[in-house]
Parts: C-alpha cells; sequence; structure tokens
C-alpha cells in the first residue's frame, strides 16, 4: 500500500538515505528540512550540527537527487521554548537534561508529526538508527550507532505513524548506498554535541543566560575543597574541570556527586559514593508491546544515552517507577531517561527524578 510520508531531511547521510528507501517503495514522499534558529549563524557551522544553513542546503541537495518535493519547515520558535529554555532550566534546577530526546519528542513527533497528520501525511520517516516492527521500537542492528534510547520517549501513537528505514543497516552500509545513490552526503561527518552551542563551551552558554553565581565545593563530610562559578555548570559524575583546592589524602581523584541549585553547593567524593542501586523515575510513558505493567517486570535498563545496559526489576506504583538494580550503575544524573528493554525491544521510559 502506498503511503504519503513526510520525510524529515537534516542535511545528512542518515535522512538522505531514509528518504530515498521510502520513495523507491513506492511511496509517495516529500521532504522538509526544519529550521530550528531564527539565525542560523548562532547555532553550528560546518559539519558539526544539525541547524545549519549548509545542511539546509545539502538536504535540498539531497532531495533533488531522489526526485521528491522539499519545503523548510521554520519551527525555530517551537525549538527554542521547548528544547534550548528546557535546557537551561533543567541545569538551573540541578538536572541533566538530554536536548537530543527532547527534541525528537517535542519537535519531530509531536510538533511536526502532527502537523503532517493535518496535512493529510501517513507518516513521518526519519533517518534515526532503530527498528519499528508491528508498532514495536527496538534496537537498531548497528549497536554503535543504535538511537532507539533517544525514542524512549514516544508514546505508541506515535510509533503508529513513525517510519525508520535504516534500522536493518550498519551505518557503514548507510554511507556506501549514499555513495550508489549518487548522494553527495555520503562521507558527510556525523553531528555531535549540542547543535544550538555554537561554539561547544556548555558551561558558557548556561553562565550566559543564567549568570555566574560563586558556590561552594564541598566533600562528603561537608569541608569546602573549592569554588565554583555556578552549580549549574556541573553533572553527576563529572571529573575533569573541578578546580579543586585541597587534593585527597590518598591522590584519588574525585567526582560530582551531588549538586544543590538552592544553596548553590556542589558535593564531589570517590568513584565509589557514585554507585546506586535504586532509581525513581518519573512521567513514564509505555510504548511496548505490553502496555503498561500490572506486576513488578524483571527487564534492562539504559540510564544515559550509550550507557551501560543494567538488569533490573521495575515497578509502578503511583505514576512513578522504582527501578531496583541488579548490579550498581554510576553516573545516574536526575533529567536524563531510564529507558526500560527486554531484549532489544523498549518497553517504555521515564525521566530520573532521584537515585540511591
Amino acid at each position: 500500500m502506498s503511503l504519503r510520508v513526510l520525510a524529515a531531511m537534516s542535511g545528512g547521510v542518515d535522512s538522505a538515505v531514509a528518504a530515498a528507501r521510502i520513495a523507491e517503495a513506492g511511496h509517495d514522499v516529500t521532504g522538509v528540512h526544519l529550521a530550528l534558529s531564527s539565525n542560523p549563524q548562532s547555532y553550528r557551522t560546518g559539519a558539526r550540527g544539525c541547524c545549519t544553513l549548509e545542511d539546509s542546503r545539502d538536504a535540498r541537495r539531497a532531495a533533488d537527487v531522489i526526485g521528491i518535493p522539499f519545503y523548510i519547515w521554520d519551527m525555530a520558535e517551537r525549538f527554542h521554548r521547548d528544547v534550548v529554555e528546557d535546557f537551561v532550566n533543567e541545569y538551573a534546577a540541578g538536572r541533566t537534561p538530554n536536548p537530543c530526546l527532547r527534541c525528537n519528542e517535542k519537535i519531530k513527533f509531536e510538533a511536526v508529526l502532527d502537523r503532517a497528520l493535518a496535512l493529510g501525511f501517513d507518516a513521518v520517516a526519519t533517518g534515526h538508527h532503530a527498528r519499528l516492527e508491528g508498532g514495536v521500537l527496538r534496537r537498531s542492528v548497528d549497536p554503535g550507532k543504535d538511537q532507539s534510547y533517544v525514542l524512549g520517549v514516544l508514546t505508541r501513537e506515535q510509533l503508529s505513524h513513525a517510519i525508520f528505514p535504516l534500522g536493518g543497516s550498519t551505518k557503514a552500509e548507510v554511507r556506501e548506498e549514499a555513495a550508489a545513490r549518487g548522494l553527495a552526503v555520503a562521507d558527510k561527518p556525523d553531528s555531535h554535541d549540542i547543535c544550538f552551542i555554537a561554539d561547544g563551551d556548555t558551561r558558557g552558554f548556561l553562565a550566559e543566560r543564567l549568570g555566574a553565581e560563586h558556590g561552594p565545593i564541598v566533600d562528603e563530610a561537608g569541608a569546602v575543597v573549592g569554588t565554583h562559578a555556578g552549580a549549574f555548570g556541573f553533572t553527576i559524575g563529572q571529573r575533569k574541570g573541578l578546580h579543586i583546592d585541597r587534593p585527597t589524602s590518598d591522590g584519588r581523584p574525585r567526582y560530582v556527586l551531588s549538586i544543590e541549585p538552592v544553596s548553590n553547593t556542589v558535593t564531589v567524593g570517590p568513584r565509589s559514593s557514585l554507585a546506586v542501586s535504586s532509581v525513581v523515575a518519573e512521567r513514564p510513558v509505555w510504548n511496548g508491546p505490553a502496555g503498561e505493567p500490572h506486576e513488578p517486570l524483571a527487564c534492562n535498563v539504559q540510564l544515559r544515552a550509550h550507557g551501560e545496559v543494567y538488569g533490573c526489576r521495575a515497578q509502578l506504583s503511583g505514576g512513578v517507577v522504582h527501578i531496583e538494580l541488579d548490579t550498581p550503575a554510576t553516573g545516574v544524573a536526575a533529567g536524563q531517561a531510564a529507558v526500560l528493554y527486554s531484549g532489544d525491544t523498549v518497553l517504555g521510559s521515564a525521566t530520573i527524578a532521584s537515585s540511591s
């Protein structure tokens, strides 16, 4: 059955090949590039991001080669509100957000999908490396490029209108196919870091918007071992850039253990103190084949993008997910997603609120 498909084209190789595959399958495909900044020069330049003038031109050229209509949608205001401002507010609250996850949730599969359906499209296709089989989200066959984690926030309804054509291919295969199709982006480097921070200086970006506010860095006993210019500049598990005045007696490095935005205090300690066995996560989304669990669930959990996977037992109680890990995890940060899996199948996700 031929579908009307809106192909989100970032200007990179993945989304170009995804659009080409959908068109070759006989679907009625229209390409769209999302303009995410009213001033693209303030975002990444060159091949470092996915929000540049160069990217929009690359997307248009790819659409021309594929032979599909192409448009640019202005999403700058929505992106600034739902992704950039959310990013700043989360850091101000002492949490560590994932802006790519939020962009997928609020922009690509809320704003874009809603508009696409209103315009009569049946589905939105993207170049994400993940599989979608019968509405069930699964990991990509390429574990190094798997993006099911950042898609774990999507609802079952959103997934029912999504197409991920690349989940059964490795990144190397995608690049080879792009070259064979004559797509100029075949060798274009992948985007990385945070697209809306032009120079890659996250701490400077936050300081400009939140203002410098000096506070103490303390050890687990409460002794002051240094100072900082803003608790927002730290993340749980961070080791470098702490600028601690007093070294430990055993010479071992310290890591950020907690961030308290009200008192503007950063607590540091040994790596062993980072270990947690319990995670509490809020705002769950149950998008797996079984839906919301009514009994404790033995499964696996991933606690950050490209992070380790842990065996666990998850239980939903009062709208909150309580996750008991089989083995301790380190570097667990509030604001990140806890994505639950059964093998390579996504069961659901929730936002980490606390850990112990």
